[in-house]
């Protein structure tokens, strides 16, 4: 069986930028015919030009920062997507909220070289612990492993008990999820007594997947692998055997830029990761997603010779991923807004054990509630609105940083 998933992943350097120089100006000539936004933002550009990621440099950049607003003047899809309803099969909603629509076309998010790459072949069972509900993480990684000739259990999340239970029945090979709650199921079946020798092997996302977490795995005897990827775009960049980085996919571009401009910066130099992808339902031409990593020099040592970026390392904007989930400045505004005892509110977030944990800072004054009370009604308002729990803590009037900023991501990545 081969090592790779297919050819393109050992290319050389020139005949990658040969197979660039063809597909990049039929990508930009369909983004212009096809989309209403980008018939406008790149009306000036010769699609015939662009035929290298430095032409591609001096083409505007979209941000995903911009997607809630421009989805709101044109709905549904802000005038980024070429193929409207009855062309897509599904379309997802993210915290936002956002909307990303899917195709019809088979491992349509790429998923299957990221789960090949992690050592899922055909005829495993995948154990999905990514969420099917509203948004595309669980169908980001079915599609993929379907397309590898997988079989899925359609897991979810929560149901820690139901879902322990599962994969002791079933005896599942590998597990796709966050890396946080892989690790809520062993502890339970630990707890509950109950062994899964069967579990191998993980294609995790959604969050950082520090070094002491996979060691922790590969203690139990799972070789754990992470994967990049975001709702709009699909799977960017994704582990190897090599554990130097990840590689960037076949089926995008991802250029490193100066934060808040599109100027590229040079290899090892941390910047906002921007994306343009060859898909022909969403075609997004520099897309700015807000994330923060760093090229790496050189070939991966496994053999793949496309370029490598160090993992993701922040965001460039605010707006940060938590648990798999993107929580946006607004939403802090918004729970804000619906306690009018609040002054200001800040929310942190860190890693305690590799965990993520929120938490939400808020200058009160005088309220007739209790603060205890307070708290769990501020805390039960960030749960409806971000979907994810937050210990929530009173302060003192004018204790809060006067610096702007309403989401301080310090978590450690060391």
């Amino acid at each position: 069986m081969s090592k790779y998933f297919d050819a393109l992943e050992t290319r050389s350097s020139d005949e990658r930028k040969s197979a660039l120089a063809t597909r990049l100006p039929q990508q930009i000539a369909h983004a212009k015919a096809n989309t209403a936004y980008f018939a406008e933002s790149l009306k000036h550009v010769d699609a015939a030009a662009i035929v290298s990621a430095a032409a591609l440099a001096g083409l505007p950049v979209v941000r995903k920062s911009d997607l809630i607003e421009l989805q709101k003047m044109q709905r549904p899809f802000g005038g980024l997507a070429a193929s409207q309803w009855g062309r897509l099969g599904r379309v997802f909603s993210s915290p936002g909220p956002i909307y990303e629509p899917e195709g019809r076309v088979a491992d349509y998010w790429r998923t299957a070289r990221a789960l090949y790459a992690a050592g899922f072949r055909s005829g495993d069972l995948v154990h999905n612990s990514f969420s099917y509900h509203m948004t595309p993480g669980a169908w980001i990684l079915e599609a993929g492993a379907q397309a590898l000739g997988c079989t899925v259990f359609p897991a979810g999340v929560g149901q820690t008990e139901q879902q322990v239970a599962a994969m002791a029945d079933l005896l599942p090979n590998g597990y796709v999820g966050t890396p946080s709650f892989l690790r809520i199921l062993l502890d339970k079946a630990d707890e509950l007594g109950v062994k899964i020798p069967s579990l191998t092997k993980a294609l995790v996302s959604g969050e950082a997947f520090l070094p002491p977490v996979r060691e922790a795995l590969l203690a139990r005897g799972i070789a754990g692998y992470q994967a990049y990827a975001t709702a709009e775009l699909g799977v960017i960049a994704y582990e190897t055997e090599a554990r130097q980085g990840l590689v960037i996919d076949e089926g995008v571009i991802v250029e490193i830029v100066r934060p808040g401009t599109g100027d590229p910066v040079n290899v090892g130099e941390v910047g906002e990761v921007v994306v343009t992808t060859f898909n022909t339902d969403y075609p997004l031409i520099r897309f700015g997603t807000g994330d923060l990593s760093a090229f790496l020099p050189g070939d991966s040592p496994c053999g793949r010779t496309n370029m490598r970026i160090k993992g993701w390392m922040g965001r460039a904007d605010q707006t940060t991923k938590i648990k798999g989930m993107f929580v946006h400045p607004e939403q802090v505004a918004a729970v804000v807004k619906r306690h009018p005892e609040i002054a200001r509110a800040r929310l942190v977030v860190t890693n305690p054990d590799s965990t993520d944990h929120m938490t939400l800072s808020c200058e009160a004054g005088a309220s007739g509630a209790s603060g205890g009370d307070l708290e769990k009604a501020i805390a039960e308002t960030v749960r409806d609105v971000t979907k994810l729990r937050a210990e929530v803590k009173l302060v003192a009037p004018g204790s809060l940083p006067n610096d702007g900023k309403v989401i301080e991501d310090a978590r450690k990545y060391d």
